[in-house]
C-alpha cells in the first residue's frame, strides 16, 4: 500500500554532532513500502520506489546510454542494473580490484563515464590503492556488461590515511568539459593548506589525457601537484554539483558546520587544523572557514550550523515536473538520514530556504549517492551496510 505523507519544509537544525561513521551504523531501518507526498501549489508530488537491493555501501552510480545503470560499491564491487526502473536485475561486474584497500571511509568511491563512453565503453573510478594512494582508474566495460578491464591510471598520488579516514573523492564534469575531483584531507593537519598535496582540495584535470588545463590557477607552478589544484583549504569533500558555469561542493564539517561551497578559481576555503603550521595535531576545534587566519577565505553558501548532517553527494534538479524545486540543489545526508533540498538565490551565493521531504526523511536510513537520471527522476543510494538500495524519486 502506498503511504501518503505531507511534505515537511524545515531548516536543518536537529540536535547531533560528528560526521559519518564508516561502518554504516546509524539511521532508520530501510522502508520497503513505496511512498508519495501529495502535490501542493508549489511543491512536487514525490514517489519513492526501490530500483534494486542487495548492495553494500553503493558509493556512486552512472547512467549508460543503453538505459542500464552502473553502480560502484565501496567494498570493492561493481554492479550493473538492467534498468533504472523498480525491479531491475543486478549483475555483478567482474573487475581486477585486488589492490583495492576498502577500509574505513576508503575503497571504491566516485564513478563517472568517460566522455566518449558511447564508443569506447570506458569509465572512471576513484579507488583506494592499498595503503599507497588514492587514484583515478580508467576501466572498460565489456559488451555484455559482465566484466570491466583496467585500462590505465588517469591520476595517482592522492594521499590516503591508513585508517581510510577522510578519503573523499567525488567527481563530476564541468560544462567546460574538465573533470572536477573533490578530495579529503586524510585527517592530516598540514594537508588542506599545502597546495603541493592533492588532499583537501578540488582538482581540475583534462579527463581525456589526465593533463593540467592551461587555465588552472597554478598551471605554471614548478610543483606537479599544485598545477592540478583548483581550490584548497577543504576538509572532506563528498559531493560535486554543476549548474552552468558554477561548480559547488558538499563538505563534511567536524562536529558542526557541514558546508555547501561555491568554487572560485584558486580560492582558499579556510580549513586549517594545523593552525598556521604551529602544530602537528589535527585540531578540529578550528573554524571550518577560518576568516580570522585567512581573511580572503570564501564563506560557505550554506552551513548546517551547530550540528552536522554528514552531507554527501549533491546534484541539481531540472525539469518542470519538480515545480518550485526546478533548479534546487539537493544533497544526501548520512548521519541525518535524509535528503535536503536547498533553494539558492539568483546569484547562487546564498541558500534562502531548506526543505527535508518526509517521504525520504529517516525512512531509508543513511543516504549517499545522488544523481538525476536521463528520465528526469532523482536516484539516490542508501548506505546502511547491508541490503543497500538504489532508490528512484520521481516527481509529478
Amino acid at each position: 500500500m502506498v503511504a501518503a505523507l505531507l511534505l515537511a519544509s524545515c531548516t536543518s537544525g536537529s540536535p547531533g554532532s560528528g560526521e559519518s561513521s564508516p561502518s554504516g551504523s546509524g539511521g532508520s531501518s530501510p522502508s520497503t513500502t513505496p511512498s508519495t507526498t501529495p502535490a501542493g501549489s508549489d511543491s512536487p508530488r514525490l514517489t519513492v520506489r526501490p530500483v534494486a537491493g542487495g548492495l553494500e555501501h553503493p558509493w556512486d552510480l552512472a547512467f549508460l546510454p543503453s538505459g542500464q545503470m552502473l553502480v560502484a560499491e565501496r567494498s570493492g564491487r561493481l554492479s550493473l542494473l538492467s534498468s533504472t526502473r523498480p525491479g531491475a536485475q543486478r549483475t555483478p561486474v567482474a573487475a581486477d580490484l585486488d589492490s583495492l584497500n576498502a577500509r574505513g571511509e576508503g575503497g571504491l568511491m566516485g564513478l563517472v563515464l568517460m566522455p566518449d563512453f558511447a564508443t569506447s565503453r570506458q569509465f572512471l573510478t576513484c579507488e583506494t590503492h592499498r595503503e599507497v594512494d588514492i587514484r583515478l582508474v580508467v576501466r572498460k566495460l565489456s559488451p555484455d556488461g559482465r566484466s570491466a578491464d583496467r585500462v590505465r591510471d588517469l591520476l595517482t598520488g592522492l594521499p590516503v590515511a591508513g585508517s581510510g579516514r577522510h578519503s573523499g573523492c567525488r567527481m563530476d564534469y564541468g560544462t567546460d568539459g574538465m573533470l572536477y575531483v573533490g578530495t579529503g584531507d586524510t585527517a592530516d593537519a598540514a594537508v588542506p593548506q599545502d597546495r603541493s598535496s592533492l588532499g583537501g582540495k578540488v582538482l581540475r584535470i583534462d579527463p581525456r589525457t589526465g593533463k593540467v588545463p592551461a587555465d588552472n590557477p597554478y598551471a605554471s607552478s614548478s610543483n606537479a601537484g599544485e598545477r592540478l589544484v583548483w581550490t584548497y583549504g577543504h576538509r572532506n569533500v563528498q559531493g560535486v554539483a554543476v549548474r552552468g558555469s558554477r561548480v559547488y561542493v558538499a563538505e563534511h564539517g567536524p562536529d558542526k558546520n557541514d558546508e555547501i561551497n561555491l568554487l572560485r578559481k584558486g580560492a582558499n576555503y579556510g580549513w586549517d587544523p594545523s593552525k598556521g603550521g604551529s602544530q602537528d595535531d589535527y585540531d578540529e576545534s578550528v573554524s571550518m572557514t577560518d576568516t580570522d587566519r585567512f581573511p580572503d577565505a570564501v564563506p560557505a553558501v550554506w552551513s548546517s550550523g551547530d550540528m552536522t548532517e554528514a552531507i554527501c553527494a549533491a546534484t541539481f534538479l531540472t525539469g518542470k515536473q519538480w515545480k518550485n524545486w526546478d533548479g534546487a540543489l539537493v544533497t544526501t545526508a548520512l548521519k541525518g538520514s535524509k535528503l535536503l533540498v536547498l533553494h539558492l538565490d539568483l546569484s547562487g551565493t546564498r541558500v534562502v530556504s531548506t526543505q527535508a521531504p518526509k517521504p525520504v526523511n529517516e525512512a531509508y536510513g543513511r543516504l549517499r549517492a545522488a544523481r538525476q537520471g536521463p528520465d528526469g527522476a532523482l536516484y539516490v543510494t542508501t548506505s546502511n551496510g547491508s541490503d543497500d538500495r538504489v532508490l528512484r524519486i520521481s516527481a509529478g
